[in-house]
């Protein structure tokens, strides 16, 4: 979903924020996110049978999501999706997941979709604490383990969630990040390799900072022709993970066509990993 205008918007942008750092959040987040309001679709444009959910934010916001069931399912998923667009262009991926025998709970941030509000990035992390919590639950109740799984920028709304459910002691069976990257600062300083750029925005949007503290094993994928997120970034990400972690390059993939280029092997690796976690489940 995202090209040769998203990478010069954002590089850009990027550089803009770090010669203007101070005092320019907002500025910040109208670089990094792109919603879209309309949905273009719904999993039953796929076949798919789906409830509408409604989820409460800890700052009084309602935020829109879909759960997708899959029948005697032994895991769910929370589908924590990247910056551009909303949910309704994740239907196929929805169906995919479905087709693996997975239930799935996608939701939209604040100011996408049907959620209400704006983005922000402690918004975006206040929507992924929300998000967790509504799965955790229906996982309990339908009896099934929760798989945290994030797409690019949604990597670092779920490396947040297994983090903090990992330190609350209620960790996932596991999480799975897909072209994801360090920090907004590493992002800025592969665009434009400025001094000052980098170390100005490393704390903002960090997953780097966030993913020791995940206590499950940890399943990566990344395209070795990524022309958003560059495949170094991914690397660096995987190395400050805690050892229980596996990472799979995607050859020949970008950022927005993973699962199309690596076909059968990419959902291959889906379903061994997570065989492995049924197993540590036994």
């Amino acid at each position: 979903m995202l090209g040769r205008r998203f990478i010069r918007r954002l590089g850009w942008g990027l550089l803009a924020m770090g010669l203007f750092s101070s005092g320019c959040r907002g500025f910040v987040e109208s670089q990094v996110f792109f919603p879209q309001r309309r949905l273009e679709a719904t999993p039953a444009a796929a076949g798919l049978g789906y409830e509408d959910l409604w989820l409460a934010t800890s700052d009084g916001l309602r935020l829109h999501a879909w759960l997708v069931p899959a029948d005697q399912a032994r895991f769910l998923v929370l589908f924590c999706h990247g910056n551009a667009g909303n949910i309704s262009h994740r239907v196929d991926n929805l169906r995919r997941l479905r087709d693996l025998g997975l239930s799935c709970l996608i939701f939209d941030y604040r100011g996408y979709g049907q959620s209400q509000g704006q983005p922000d990035e402690a918004g975006f992390f206040r929507d992924a604490e929300a998000a967790l919590a509504k799965a955790q639950d229906l996982a309990q109740r339908q009896r099934q383990r929760l798989v945290v799984f994030g797409r690019s920028l949604g990597g670092v709304a779920a490396v947040h969630a297994a983090a903090l459910a990992s330190q609350a002691g209620q960790p996932p069976a596991g999480l799975i990040l897909e072209s994801t990257f360090t920090h907004l600062g590493d992002m800025a300083k592969s665009l434009f390799p400025l001094p000052l750029l980098g170390p100005a925005l490393s704390g903002r949007f960090s997953a780097q900072e966030r993913i020791p503290r995940v206590g499950c094993p940890i399943l990566f994928f990344h395209g070795d022709r990524d022309e958003v997120v560059p495949f170094e970034l991914g690397r660096k990400l995987y190395d400050h993970a805690p050892p229980a972690k596996q990472w799979i390059t995607l050859p020949g993939a970008g950022h927005n066509d993973t699962y199309l280029v690596a076909g059968p092997a990419y959902w291959r690796a889906w379903r061994e990993f997570l065989d492995g976690l049924a197993g540590e489940g036994e």
